[in-house]
């Protein structure tokens, strides 16, 4: 496994195309590479967000994330050929049922922001939507049986839990530029918010 890269400047892709796992050459615009490409964005940018002072709980979370995602490009580099296990997205589900139940009910919609680490989570998370795209547009342009169910599911649950832990970083204040939410200011939350104040100042 060691002896795996021996040489990073091939220069075979000069003219435009690079090799997939079975082999076979196809040009760098290609929808399977396109999708590849997503994934390893989608998987630096949790690298950076790794970096960043974060739960025990969620670092180990997503550092198997990480390496999950490099199951999944690694699949999608050989068509037809399975190698993320379906216990990948199952342990996705539990993570979001368990981070989410701890999460107060949401007012509104929230902007992409607070803490340093909630905003990098944001990121991810919208890279992931852009992977699973991706993925959808590769397995409806490939006959059947050349892209697997798994890789879809898995960034689409992924893309929500990212989502609820960009809350929970929120929480964690680790960096102490959070704390909450950081809610779009809709007429419909500013007439609850007067609403709320109107009811406290009738009760005092």
């Amino acid at each position: 496994m060691g002896n795996r890269l021996t040489q990073i400047a091939t220069r075979t892709g000069d003219d435009g195309t690079t090799g997939l796992g079975d082999g076979r050459r196809v040009a760098k615009s290609d929808l399977r590479v396109a999708a590849m490409g997503d994934v390893d964005e989608l998987n630096s940018h949790l690298g950076v967000l790794l970096c960043e002072p974060l739960p025990d709980k969620v670092r180990e979370l997503l550092v198997v994330v990480q390496h999950e995602l490099f199951n999944l490009g690694g699949e999608l580099c050989m068509p037809g050929y399975s190698l993320l296990k379906d216990e990948a997205v199952l342990r996705l589900d539990e993570a979001l049922a368990e981070h989410n139940a701890a999460l107060p009910r949401l007012q509104e919609f929230i902007l992409p922001a607070g803490t340093r680490s909630a905003a990098l989570a944001h990121v991810a998370r919208t890279v992931a939507r852009r992977a699973e795209r991706a993925v959808v547009a590769l397995t409806n342009a490939e006959a059947p049986g050349q892209v697997n169910a798994a890789p879809r599911q898995f960034l689409n649950r992924l893309s929500d839990l990212l989502f609820v832990l960009a809350r929970v970083l929120n929480r964690a204040n680790l960096d102490g530029l959070g704390g909450d939410d950081v809610y779009w200011k809709s007429e419909r939350l500013a007439r609850a918010q007067a609403e709320d104040a109107s009811a406290d100042g009738q009760g005092s």
